[in-house]
């Protein structure tokens, strides 16, 4: 397996970014109007106005105005673990992913470090060998025991199996893809404005994967060099790994080799972190006592009455009833924008987490309910620590050959370790169904919007089990906002909006408009 150069393509994006980052500066103290790009290289005169006024702003830290220019990249042959660990780790961008879940993975799609060389290069391409053939060996086991799961839940469909194969190898792929490497390769659409393209130069050697960023976002600068270099060179340089804050507590803590994160150290952080949510994905940790008090407070702010008008109670339904609020059953998600569902803003949790990196790779997705996620090996304990599919618990044959399989990938992954292999190669050989333990934290609004699409029997099945947690803990605490969330087709019915399931052709097989939370249940 060769080592292979990421491919960076800037297929499209704003033209003149520099000229219009500054015009756009120049027309908020403008008395003639609106200033364009062309303005400000009308003379000589405008273009020292141009560069006083790029130098001034860039110093003072007034940089909205380089949020203006947008740049559209396709990235490929980047790894899954870079795109969780930087493109993915902060909420200003867009991104359009390939799918693990219902697109199998190619046997030679693996990051290899360029640098690796001899026996340590042997062992990494050993291990990511090992995890390749393990997915499509669990593929292949796995296809009559999702058959049947299938056909229990679509029963009809029983009387025409070959119609529904490739329904059922997608969920095949999807469970199988816990084993594989998170060095995998992917390809995406990857669009960034300006501001963002800055912090990415400024951050690129940062933890996890400072080697792979570098090469992609060198990639990322110089194409966009290429159609306007002044851009470019107005950011500020690259802060070097041993500069930042996570490494500086590492060399502290460790000693000279900031990088050798000891096992011991993250035993008794795994015991610690994990001894309070036992088999759970999520749990509510922090919360206003008042919240149900500050949103029907909020909802009466916006308009304008006195409690004696509108109580709580009513309150709370203007805003969280779907037959009161239409906003709360429109997919576009428009309720950012309107006036009384923006009082959810005022409302926050937080929640402690423990769920797979795959899972964490769609979970972060919902980048307004942000986490302060690890520099992943600080985590390592040294031994297997992983995520079991629901489906794989359920029947032994599966369980006892994915503790296998999983056995072997970490005892891959350590010897690649005690053959000196560094910390961030080694992360690309920790599986998919490594646990991420971190904090996540949002408000109502944003947290409405994640409950309500992965409550969904088609959502993913860890962040699925994560937000009826949640939910639980929220009925706990605030019953009068907890009981008026559910799964998107229960709001549907509530807003009288037809079909009640919105997913079309992907309908899940089951009604769960008719279920309480706490039947939620799904085994794919």
């Amino acid at each position: 397996m060769e080592s292979q150069k990421p491919t960076v393509r800037l297929l499209d994006a704003t033209q003149q970014p520099f000229n219009l980052a500054i015009a756009s500066a120049r027309t908020c103290y403008s008395s003639k109007g609106i200033l364009l790009p062309e303005d400000m290289v009308r003379s000589e005169k405008s273009l020292e106005i141009r560069d006083k006024v790029a130098k001034s702003t860039k110093k003072a830290g007034h940089l909205t105005t380089r949020q203006h220019p947008h740049f559209i990249f396709t990235l490929d042959k980047v790894s899954r673990q870079f795109v969780w660990s930087f493109l993915h780790s902060h909420p200003y961008y867009n991104s359009e992913q390939v799918s693990q879940r219902y697109v199998e993975v190619k046997p030679e799609n693996y990051y290899v470090p360029a640098s690796l060389e001899g026996k340590r290069r042997a062992t990494y391409l050993e291990a990511v060998e090992f995890a390749s053939q393990a997915y499509f060996e669990f593929v292949e086991l796995l296809h009559p025991f999702i058959q049947d799961e299938y056909f229990l839940i679509y029963k009809a469909r029983a009387n025409y199996p070959e119609k529904w194969q490739p329904q059922i190898k997608k969920k095949c792929l999807e469970v199988a893809r816990y084993l594989l490497p998170l060095g995998t390769f992917t390809y995406l659409y990857h669009s960034v404005n300006g501001l963002t393209l800055h912090r990415y130069h400024r951050l690129m050697n940062s933890f996890n994967v400072p080697e792979e960023q570098r090469i992609v976002v060198e990639e990322m600068i110089e194409k966009v060099r290429e159609m306007d270099s002044l851009y470019v060179q107005e950011m500020d340089d690259p802060i070097p790994l041993e500069e930042t804050a996570e490494y500086r507590f590492f060399r502290e803590f460790y000693g000279d080799d900031s990088s050798d994160f000891r096992p011991g150290h993250a035993k008794i952080f795994v015991r610690e972190f994990d001894q309070d949510l036992d088999s759970r994905y999520s749990r509510l940790v922090s919360y206003s006592e008042n919240s149900s008090e500050i949103l029907a407070s909020s909802v009466r702010s916006v308009l304008g009455v006195s409690r004696e008008s509108l109580n709580d109670e009513e309150a709370i339904r203007l805003v969280l009833d779907p037959s009161k609020n239409p906003h709360l059953t429109s997919t576009l998600n428009e309720t950012t924008m309107s006036p009384l569902a923006r009082a959810m803003f005022n409302v926050h949790y937080t929640f402690k987490k423990r769920i797979s990196h795959t899972a964490d790779s769609q979970d972060q997705r919902h980048r307004m309910v942000p986490g302060a996620r690890p520099v992943l090996l600080s985590q390592y304990a040294g031994m297997p620590d992983y995520i079991v599919p629901k489906v794989v618990l359920k029947y032994s044959k599966l369980e006892e050959t994915y503790r296998t399989k999983m056995d072997g990938i970490f005892r891959n992954l350590n010897r690649f370790l005690e053959e000196g292999g560094s910390p961030e190669y080694a992360t690309y050989l920790l599986p998919n169904a490594f646990p991420i333990r971190f904090y996540e934290s949002g408000d109502l609004l944003n947290l409405h919007h994640k409950w309500r699409a992965r409550t969904c029997y088609n959502a993913q099945e860890e962040i699925f089990q994560a937000s009826i947690n949640e939910l639980t803990d929220l009925q706990k605490v605030h019953p009068q906002i907890a009981k008026w969330i559910k799964a998107p087709c229960w709001i549907r019915l509530q807003g009288d909006v037809k079909p009640y399931c919105p997913e079309g052709d992907h309908y899940c097989g089951t009604q769960v408009w008719k279920k309480e939370l706490s039947d939620y249940d799904r085994t794919l």
